[in-house]
C-alpha cells in the first residue's frame, strides 16, 4: 500500500473535553476533526474502540468487535428526542481533566437506559427499521455480545468463568432460557451498539469529506473475560473450566523488569488455521469498517509470542512459541485484499519479524523517546538518521510519558539528555518540540505526535504506565486548547515546511510561516533573558 508523506495526531476520544465525565462523539469530536484540518493534518489516531471492562483499559475489552457506549453523544441523543433537557440538566459535577470511570459509567448506563426506553416507546418507524436491518447485518457477533454483556449484568458483573456453569460453559438449554428471561436487557444493548455504529458512522464520514483518515488499533491478543472467548472456547488454549492454561505477555524490557503479564488467554492457531482464520477475517472487516489504516498491536506475536504459564504470577518464566507467520497474512489478503496496517515492532525484535513485515509491505514504527533512552551509538533503530521511508514516526506513544514528562524526570538520564543536544546541535529548551521535529523532518512516510505533545504539556498528561495496574487512561483535556494559538501555528508550520500538509489541502499564502519563525525568535530571546536574569 502506498503512503503519502503525511502526519497526525494520537488522541483516544474519551480524552475529548465535554460536560458529561468523557469524551464522546458529539460535538468537540467534529471541531477536533477541524483542529486537524486546519493545521494540516491527515490522520487522526485512536486507541481500540471497544467496550472496557475492570481496569478501563482499551487493550482489555469486553468484545473485539463490539464499541464504546461510553463514547455515544448524550447530546446527540438529545436531539433525536430520545433524551430531553431536563434529563441532562441533571449532570454530575464530573471532573474536567481526567475520567473518573465508575461515576461515569453509572451516568452514562442510566441515561443510555433512559433513551432506549422512549427510542423503544416512539421510535419513528424509518429509524425502527434502520435498527433491525443494523442488528440482522451485525448478528454474527451482536448477538454473542449483547447476550454475554446482559447476563454479566445480571451476575454482579463477574467474569463469566464466576458464572453458574451452565451459563459459562454454554449448555444450551440454560442459555435458551436466559434469552427469554434477559430479552429487553439484551435488546437494550443490541441499541447501544446501534447507536456507537450511527454516530462513528457520522464522525468518520465528516471526517473523510475533511481529508481526514482514522488511524485505528487492533491489539493481537483479546481478554479472557469477553464475549470473543466466552462464544469462541475452542480458539483459546482454555481448561475445562473455561481458565486459561497459557497467557500472552512480553518478556522484561524498557517498560518492566520483570516483563509484562497481560493475562490475555493464547490462540490456538492450528485450529484456527482450519477454517481459514475465519474469526480474524471477521475481525479485520469490521475493524476498517471503523477505520482506514490499523496499527497492529504487538505484530511481533504473528512470528513468535511469550507464552506464560498461567500460574505464573510475573511473565520471567516463559517461552517463545512460533506464531502463524506469513501463512496467516497470506490468508487475509485473499479474503480481504490489500491490508492497510501499521505493525507494532517495539520490544524484542527479531530478523524474522522484519522480515515478515516487509513481505507484506507493512510500516513499522520508530519512536524518538527510545532513540535517547539507550544504545547511544549510530546503529540504534530509532535514531532519525537510520529511519527508512517505510516507517512511521511518534515522539511517544500512549504508553510513555508525555516527552516533557519524560525530558523532566529520571526517565531521560544524563547520557540521554547530552545525546540528544548532541544530535540536535543545541540546548534542549522545548523537548516536545525538539523530538517532534525530528520526527517531523524524518523521511518516515508518517509523523504522529500525541496532543499532549503538541500541547507540551508534562508526565501529569500522561495515558498509560505499562506495568501500572490502575489510575491510567483517565486524561482529558479543556476545549480552549483548541484555540492556542501559538501550539496550533507551530503544528501547522511544521506539517509544511517538512512536506506533510496533504496537497490538496495547501494553504493560500505563506504568512503564518513567518509569523511562526517571529514567535519562536522571541521566544527564545525571552528564554535567553530569563535565564540570565537567573
Amino acid at each position: 500500500m502506498h503512503y503519502p508523506r503525511a502526519s497526525g495526531i494520537l488522541l483516544h476520544p474519551t480524552s475529548l473535553p465535554g460536560p458529561y465525565g468523557v469524551g464522546d462523539l458529539g460535538d468537540m469530536a467534529y471541531r477536533f476533526v477541524d483542529y486537524l484540518d486546519a493545521t494540516g493534518q491527515t490522520y487522526w489516531q485512536i486507541l481500540p474502540l471497544g467496550p472496557t471492562s475492570y481496569g478501563d483499559s482499551p487493550y482489555q475489552t469486553l468484545s473485539a468487535l463490539a464499541g464504546n457506549p461510553l463514547l455515544i453523544s448524550l447530546a446527540r441523543l438529545a436531539a433525536k428526542g430520545w433524551l430531553t433537557a431536563a434529563d441532562l440538566s441533571r449532570v454530575p459535577n464530573f471532573p474536567i481533566f481526567n475520567v473518573d470511570y465508575g461515576p461515569v459509567i453509572q451516568y452514562h448506563d442510566a441515561m443510555l437506559n433512559q433513551a432506549y426506553a422512549r427510542f423503544k416507546a416512539a421510535a419513528p418507524a424509518q429509524d425502527e427499521a434502520a435498527f433491525e436491518g443494523w442488528c440482522a447485518k451485525n448478528a454474527d457477533w451482536l448477538e454473542d455480545f449483547a447476550l454475554f454483556t446482559a447476563i454479566k449484568d445480571s451476575q454482579n458483573l463477574r467474569p463469566w468463568v464466576e458464572w453458574p456453569g451452565p451459563l459459562a460453559l454454554r449448555d444450551e438449554a440454560a442459555l435458551a432460557t436466559v434469552r427469554k428471561e434477559l430479552a429487553d436487557k439484551i435488546d437494550g444493548q443490541r441499541f447501544r451498539q446501534w447507536l456507537f455504529a450511527v454516530q462513528w458512522g457520522e464522525l468518520r464520514e465528516y471526517a473523510h469529506q475533511k481529508g481526514i483518515r482514522f488511524i485505528g488499533d487492533i491489539p493481537i491478543f483479546v481478554a479472557h473475560d469477553s464475549s470473543d472467548v466466552w462464544a469462541n472456547p475452542h480458539l483459546f488454549h482454555l481448561a475445562n473450566d473455561g481458565r486459561p492454561t497459557v497467557i500472552a505477555g512480553v518478556p522484561p524490557d524498557y517498560f518492566s523488569e520483570t516483563g509484562q503479564r497481560w493475562g490475555n488467554p493464547l490462540y490456538r492457531w492450528e485450529v484456527m488455521a482450519r477454517d481459514n482464520y475465519a474469526w480474524w477475517a471477521a475481525r479485520f472487516r469490521a475493524t476498517f469498517n471503523l477505520v482506514d489504516v490499523a496499527r497492529i498491536d504487538h505484530f511481533r506475536g504473528f512470528e513468535a509470542y511469550w507464552e506464560i504459564p498461567a500460574s505464573e504470577e510475573t511473565a520471567i518464566n516463559g517461552q517463545w512459541i512460533p506464531g502463524p507467520g506469513a501463512p496467516f497474512f497470506r490468508a487475509m489478503q485473499a479474503q480481504l485484499g490489500d491490508l492497510p496496517i501499521i505493525a507494532e515492532d517495539l520490544g524484542v525484535i527479531t530478523p524474522a519479524v522484519v522480515a515478515l513485515r516487509k513481505e507484506f509491505g507493512f510500516p513499522g514504527m520508530r519512536v524518538l523517546q527510545f532513540a535517547f533512552g539507550w544504545d547511544p551509538y549510530g546503529d540504534n533503530v530509532f535514531l532519525p538518521h537510520n529511519y527508512d521511508r517505510d516507517s512511521v514516526v511518534y515522539a511517544g506513544t500512549h504508553d510513555n510519558n508525555t516527552t516533557l514528562g519524560w525530558w523532566q524526570s529520571g526517565e531521560a538520564t544524563h547520557d540521554a539528555r547530552r545525546l540528544l543536544e548532541t544530535y540536535i546541535g543545541h540546548t534542549v529548551h522545548e523537548a516536545h518540540r525538539d523530538l517532534m521535529r525530528l520526527g517531523m523532518t524524518s523521511v518516515g512516510h508518517t509523523f504522529v505526535a500525541t496532543l499532549q505533545d503538541v500541547f507540551g504539556f508534562g508526565a501529569d498528561t500522561r495515558m498509560n504506565t505499562p506495568g501500572v495496574p490502575s489510575g491510567n487512561w483517565r486524561w482529558r483535556f479543556e476545549a480552549r486548547w483548541l484555540d492556542h494559538h501559538d501550539s496550533r501555528e507551530w503544528l501547522a508550520t511544521m506539517t509544511r515546511i517538512s512536506g506533510r500538509w496533504p496537497e490538496a489541502k495547501q494553504p493560500k499564502k505563506d504568512e503564518d510561516v513567518a509569523d511562526v519563525a517571529l514567535a519562536q525568535k522571541k521566544r527564545a530571546q525571552q528564554q535567553q533573558t530569563q535565564q540570565s536574569e537567573s
